[in-house]
């Protein structure tokens, strides 16, 4: 059995603010660099096989220090990057509120794209497709994934067996983990 620690990266001055999308160059703040710290020192006596991060600069820092705590080289794995919200990368939250698309974004995920983005059913397709090629990869290891909010909700609605539209009621805050083991009996995708 493979068990990942998926561990959503620390505090971002983009959280509960705007929609950060996979724009480059958002960083940790201070709170999220604290947080990032108490992780270290919380996973420091777990055996990590492996470290893997999305590419953004937020999970880099976050897998980083990880890694750094443990000798292990952090691999990067675009399957794990942001959920690519489109046009609407950069808004503030408010200036959503009003728009149509968003509303039945947030009620029907599933079947609801944002413009020049991704469904959320494809985010959920390339993250466990990776998960499952990690557990492949590592099968009796203690994998590390650090991610995003919403893939890491893609990843555990899967994990469940919930459909994608129960996205919200799922709660992923920054700088913690959520568990998953698998184990090797077939999964269909």
């Amino acid at each position: 059995m493979t068990t990942f620690l998926l561990i959503r990266h620390g505090l971002t001055d983009a959280v509960n603010h705007y929609l950060a999308g996979v724009a480059p160059g958002i960083r940790l703040n201070g709170v999220g660099r604290t947080q990032v710290a108490r992780l270290v020192e919380r996973l420091h006596d777990i055996p990590l096989t492996a470290i893997v991060s999305s590419p953004l600069e937020r999970t880099r820092e976050t897998a980083d220090a990880i890694g750094r705590d443990h000798g292990l080289a952090v691999q990067t794995a675009p399957a794990f990057l942001e959920y690519d919200v489109g046009a609407w990368t950069g808004t503030s939250f408010p200036d959503l509120d009003a728009n149509e698309s968003w509303q039945r974004f947030n009620t029907v995920r599933s079947v609801t794209r944002p413009e020049r983005g991704e469904l959320m059913l494809d985010v959920q397709h390339r993250s466990v497709s990776a998960l499952l090629d990690l557990r492949t990869r590592y099968p009796d290891g203690i994998v590390a994934i650090v991610s995003h909010g919403d893939v890491i909700r893609a990843m555990l609605l899967f994990a469940l067996g919930m459909p994608i539209d129960f996205y919200h009621r799922l709660e992923v805050l920054p700088a913690r983990i959520s568990i998953i083991d698998l184990s090797r009996e077939p999964i269909c995708l």
